[in-house]
């Protein structure tokens, strides 16, 4: 068996889709051992952020906003790597909120175009969120940003969703 850690290294030359894929397989054995959605959300944190790193993409914050059980309509911030990070975000305001209200990953390609964007990072360009969505209760969302515009595409969006399948049927929330 190998070490948790190695989960998070990914060989050279790998496409996108591989090292995707990887991510998927290593967050289903990570997460086979725990329903903690603490511990799933710190450990998918750090495979998204290895995984875009290793293919060259400028990730510069990869995390999550869980809903927050103490204030309604609220999401609070939840496991993340990157820089400090807001702490909270109106469901329907800014990016990630608008993929809770939604249900819908929402793929931004230019930040600065978005209406109502939240710049927790002004260095921050392109954005995916991806809700985490069961019997269509949003628990959280995904969110990914990177320092280029353009920085995610279809692909992205089909294994990261997938990946928030996982993740929800995976956690006890």
């Amino acid at each position: 068996m190998p070490n948790h850690a190695d989960h998070s290294n990914y060989s050279a030359g790998l496409s996108k889709s591989e090292v995707l894929e990887s991510v998927l397989l290593s967050y289903e054995a990570l997460s086979s051992d725990t329903s903690n959605w603490v511990a799933n959300l710190a450990n998918c944190s750090s495979l998204v952020w290895h995984a875009y790193h290793s293919l060259g993409i400028k990730v510069n914050w990869a995390g999550f906003y869980v809903l927050n059980k103490e204030v309604e309509g609220e999401l609070i911030l939840g496991p993340f790597h990157g820089k400090v990070a807001c702490q909270t975000i109106k469901i329907g305001k800014g990016v990630c909120g608008a993929a809770a209200q939604t249900k819908e990953t929402q793929l931004v390609a230019n930040v600065h175009e978005f209406p109502g964007h939240i710049a927790c990072d002004g260095d921050t360009n392109s954005e995916i969120v991806v809700p985490l969505v069961k019997d269509n209760v949003t628990f959280g969302v995904l969110d990914i940003d990177c320092l280029e515009l353009n920085g995610f595409d279809a692909t992205d969006r089909e294994y990261l969703e997938k990946l928030a399948q996982l993740i929800i049927h995976s956690c006890t929330w």
